[in-house]
């Protein structure tokens, strides 16, 4: 009989072991994740915190890992969920229904408001599953929303198992380290494992799994490792650099279709393709049209002399609220002209002399060529009211925009992020981009900059 529960754990570990090799260069995070799982009827850790950076495997590996074992596990959004009382309600209507809970279900589905209802309502209804016996997993992905629940939520999941005594694991899934998450008292640690960036060799690895079948690996190989010399050092996110490699893959192997070149032609392949690829640099992390859109232009651009149609690449086209436009132009001004400068652009009776400044300006390096340079907020907003039309009141909504252009990655931070008193930014964006920008509110940007004045 022992003999039997053997082989057929080893043969469900046999089972889950295949299932997972889809699952790449994540072997340690996944060994550890199954010895802390154990067995079924067994208690494990009440709570497991899982974190990294943007598509770094984390719901990869814990979805496909429970799923593959089949173990009682609940899978929650907490973008989606974002109520306490939605959050209840997903968790246990699924517990009751299984994951799908369609419509026939309405009168049946279970209501809960507060903590309490919970822990009574997830005990009752793994009783009447006779699920008591297993453990169950309740999976919290994006749980740095919680942070912002009612301040009871985040503690009690953490000790779901002590407060309700059922034989349940609580697993948060997050992109951000676990000590932004401690506040008051109560807290049960849970055991924290890290999803590290995934490196370049392992990237490569992973995206070689979408090669075509009409390809060989070693060609998509090669392809591969030369979009990541153009894209590796700006951009890390795997869902970004896939979404890149396969947009990219039919215009490089575009003279092979046409008979100009064969397989092995490398140096003429990435002739052909380094333009697409610098032009795709221009719109990375800005998914401002799908993949057919951005062929069709391609098509367009080829066939046609319109300068009309280099908007996309140059962003002539920019939705943009009008004071971030604004505030944009300001964070240009400020990362490319000196601090000296400010008064004589800036300042109504500056008392500038043209005479020197004619002088100095064959002597002076290109800012341009140097590259953009960290300012202050304060000397940020200082242009920004110099330069915006009409009295604009120093509200939250204006400190508000800044966050949103860092988010889209039209800010960068140079100094610490928790740096409150005197925080420091750069502006990443390129002088044609700040160009259509400036068009959109009729301001003559290059007025204002000190390499072409």
């Amino acid at each position: 009989m022992c003999d039997i529960q053997v082989s057929s754990a080893a043969q469900k570990m046999a089972e889950v072991t295949k299932k997972m090799e889809n699952v790449l260069c994540r072997d340690k995070q996944i060994s550890l994740l199954t010895d802390l799982l154990g067995k079924d009827d067994q208690y494990t850790v009440p709570s497991i915190f899982l974190y990294g950076h943007t598509s770094t495997g984390k719901t990869l590996v814990v979805n496909t890992l429970l799923k593959s074992l089949q173990v009682p596990h609940v899978l929650v959004n907490c973008v989606e969920c974002y109520s306490q009382r939605y959050l209840y309600e997903h968790i246990l209507n699924n517990i009751n229904h299984g994951e799908k809970v369609s419509t026939k279900h309405y009168d049946d589905l279970m209501k809960c408001d507060n903590m309490n209802d919970f822990i009574r309502l997830i005990k009752q209804v793994l009783e009447e599953k006779k699920l008591l016996n297993q453990t169950l997993y309740i999976v919290l992905d994006k749980a740095e929303r919680l942070r912002d629940m009612e301040s009871n939520i985040l503690p009690a999941f953490l000790r779901l198992q002590e407060l309700a005594s059922i034989n349940v694991c609580t697993i948060m899934v997050s992109e951000i380290v676990w000590e932004k998450y401690r506040f008051g008292t109560g807290f049960c640690e849970p055991l924290v494992i890290h999803f590290p960036d995934y490196s370049k060799d392992e990237l490569v690895q992973i995206l070689c799994m979408d090669c075509p079948e009409d390809y060989t690996l070693g060609f998509y190989n090669i392809y591969v490792n030369l979009v990541l010399s153009i894209f590796h050092f700006a951009c890390r996110n795997l869902n970004e650099l896939r979404h890149l490699v396969l947009l990219n893959f039919k215009t490089y192997t575009l003279p092979i279709t046409s008979g100009e070149a064969t397989a092995n032609d490398t140096k003429l392949l990435w002739k052909h393709i380094e333009p697409h690829l610098k032009k795709s640099l221009h719109t990375l992390y800005l998914r401002e049209v799908s993949s057919s859109q951005w062929e069709r232009y391609q098509k367009q651009l080829e066939n046609s002399d319109n300068p009309q149609l280099q908007g996309l690449s140059h962003r002539q086209h920019v939705e943009l609220p009008y004071y971030s436009k604004y505030l944009l132009i300001a964070a240009y001004l400020a990362s490319y002209n000196p601090a000296k400068s400010d008064r004589k652009f800036f300042a109504k009776h500056s008392g500038k002399n043209k005479k020197s400044a004619q002088a100095k300006k064959t002597e002076r390096t290109s800012n341009h060529m140097l590259g953009p340079k960290p300012f202050a907020l304060d000397r940020l907003m200082a242009i920004f009211y110099s330069i915006v039309e009409g009295k604009v009141a120093p509200t939250a909504n204006i400190f508000m925009q800044i966050s949103s252009l860092i988010t889209l990655h039209f800010l960068g931070h140079a100094s610490g992020e928790d740096q409150i008193e005197q925080p420091k930014y750069k502006c990443l964006v390129s002088l044609e981009f700040i160009k259509a920008v400036a068009r959109t509110v009729n301001f003559d940007v290059l007025r204002y900059l000190y390499d072409f004045v």
